[in-house]
């Protein structure tokens, strides 16, 4: 983070251009001439309530326009144009001439816009395209059709995360890679400089602190673009362990980088980092060393009137302490990639993220290069974050629907598994989160079937977690086996209750609040007694739309007791429920071709 930079949120002109004819008429000139009738609210889609417009029907081409003064202490310097998400296709204009142009829904981009820049008012036009019938397209839950049915909702399109500008030096910091290494107590620092020349004399100071306590300085010389430090970070008491990073002591380093040019700052950053270690030890997953046991909730991130953009830093924050409350050390951010705001609150408060990528729902070649391009930027924003301790590339053969026997498609899994470990060798990648696995480093099974007695069963021994076939899907194909992995059960429950003015679904029903108790008691115990069930993922944290399988209802309303959710997902719920639940004797398990 740096001090200084100017948000471009707020009111925009905006326009629908549903016959696609804005760049044959050069809507993007400076001149405005060209008719944007209406106003939209950034960051907010304009399906959303909050965008001012609200309108859920297909117009697949939008165009924005505003104006924006460069503060006159900015003179001089670089001028950065940043996008946090722009879905799905964008191209950015400014005084008339083409700055940008950026695939991808779910990951930043920027441009250095300084020699476009006109002294006062300057003129900024965006044209965003979405394909909202295109299956192949990475879009996570966004249905292709117009009225959003089942486990898919309303559609995304356009500006959906902050958009801001930031002065910088020629000379600058444009990336810096932080890998904590707890075991040697030490950090490694990866540094990439924008603008370096081979006369120059570039210096990097690096300062760690933790509280008010200074634990670490360097200083050294960058020769190259990009270049790695390993950083010591001295003795500590009790070891260091009171000063690791865990959901219970989300503990966190302060780091101040200066980079110095003939003696003088020219870029300064104050970022952070957690000392923390994701491992698997003889068939255990560990948290810093230790066996962890992992008590997620799914998290879709959809919020009533901001459909993918939360209407507040402080709802992204109380969303995380809701989470916690609830008896949660973690969430899987469930097929979208969550702003990054989100994931500093986890960081901040303690919350384990497993982060997943928006899918397709169907295969093509098209699809693979989409993919693979979004899921490598994916990475490269996130890597830094602690509270992210597993990569989930795919999602219950989303993309990959005939992975059981298309040869392709299951080298598309390897080959995103294997993309993902040469990026990131310190987090576990799970090839194809659900079922349907090849190589992967957890053995993730969905499973919403509903009897306590059967899942009882099912999760007595690896032999039968393993061979279970939920939604009559196979746990393993393309001849892979079971060889040791830690075995998780990354989605069940999904008990429907209705407590809001939503119609809805769900995997299996309640009719009152001591119905839903019973019924969550009586799927979360057998995770919890399981010898071989090393973490859970319950679906789900809140209604969404006309899914009404949540904890929460859409607006963040309990549907119980917190004390009483947070009992039963951590197994210390002491007080008895009545009455004894009517259990039902066919499984309600969803229809495969509808799951999740």
């Amino acid at each position: 983070m740096r001090k200084a930079w100017l948000s471009l949120n707020g009111e925009w002109e905006f326009g629908f251009d549903d016959g696609d004819v804005g760049e044959q008429e050069r809507w993007y000139e400076a001149d405005g001439s060209a008719s944007f009738p209406r106003k939209i609210n950034v960051p907010f889609a304009f399906q959303s309530k909050l965008s001012g417009i609200e309108d859920p029907s297909f117009h697949d081409v939008v165009w924005y326009r505003r104006t924006f003064h460069i503060p006159d202490d900015w003179k001089g310097k670089t001028i950065l144009l940043h996008f946090g998400a722009v879905d799905y296709l964008a191209k950015v204009w400014v005084n008339g001439q083409l700055a940008a142009v950026h695939e991808g829904g779910h990951t930043p981009f920027h441009a250095d816009i300084t020699r476009f820049l006109v002294e006062g008012s300057n003129t900024l036009v965006v044209r965003a395209e979405d394909f909202s019938r295109d299956v192949t397209l990475p879009r996570g839950k966004q249905y292709w059709l117009e009225k959003s049915a089942s486990i898919f909702y309303t559609r995304t399109t356009g500006i959906w995360q902050s958009v801001w500008l930031e002065p910088l030096s020629a000379v600058h910091l444009r990336k810096t890679v932080v890998t904590p290494d707890i075991d040697r107590n030490e950090i490694r620092i990866r540094t990439f400089v924008e603008g370096l020349k081979a006369a120059d004399d570039i210096k990097l100071q690096v300062t760690v602190t933790y509280g008010n306590e200074v634990v670490a300085e360097d200083q050294y010389s960058i020769r190259s673009v990009e270049q790695l430090r390993t950083i010591g970070l001295g003795d500590f008491t009790d070891h260091g362990l009171g000063r690791l990073w865990s959901p219970e002591h989300p503990n966190l380093y302060d780091l101040e980088l200066r980079l110095v040019c003939g003696g003088e700052v020219v870029d300064e950053v104050a970022s952070y980092f957690g000392m923390r270690k994701v491992s698997i030890e003889d068939g255990k997953l560990c948290l810093n060393n230790r066996p962890y046991y992992q008590r997620l909730v799914l998290d879709q991130g959809y919020f009533p009137e901001g459909i993918l953009t939360a209407p507040s830093d402080d709802a992204l924050r109380r969303d995380v302490e809701l989470t916690k409350e609830m008896g949660f050390n973690g969430v899987r951010k469930h097929q979208k990639t969550e702003d990054p705001r989100f994931l500093y609150w986890c960081d901040r408060l303690g919350l384990l993220v497993w982060s997943e990528a928006a899918n397709a729902y169907d295969y093509s070649e098209e699809y693979v290069r989409r993919f693979t391009k979004e899921w490598q930027e994916i990475i490269e924003r996130d890597y830094n974050h602690p509270c992210i301790v597993t990569w989930v590339p795919l999602n219950e053969s989303w993309g990959i629907p005939n992975v059981r026997m298309d040869s392709r498609q299951q080298q598309h899994g390897l080959a995103m598994y294997h993309l993902t470990k040469s990026l990131d060798d310190t987090r576990p990648v799970v090839y194809n989160d659900g079922w349907e696995h090849m190589t992967t480093d957890l053995v993730t099974i969905h499973d919403y079937e509903s009897r306590q007695e059967v899942l009882e069963k099912r999760y007595k021994s690896v032999q039968s977690a393993v061979e279970a076939m939920p939604a009559n899907r196979s746990i393993f194909v393309g001849g892979a086996s079971y060889q040791g992995q830690p075995i998780l059960v990354s989605e069940f429950g999904g008990i429907a209750f209705k407590k809001s003015e939503w119609e809805g679904w769900g995997y299996s029903g309640a009719d009152s609040e001591e119905d839903f108790l019973i019924r969550l008691k009586a799927v979360v115990d057998p995770m919890l007694t399981s010898p071989v069930v090393q973490g859970y993922c319950y679906t789900q944290l809140t209604d969404v739309e006309q899914e009404i399988n949540g904890l929460l209802t859409y607006d963040r309303r309990p549907k119980a007791p917190l004390a009483k959710i947070r009992g039963i997902m951590t197994g210390t719920l002491t007080e008895p429920l009545s009455p004894e639940p009517d259990m039902r004797t066919e499984s309600p398990q969803a229809d495969p071709e509808m799951a999740r």
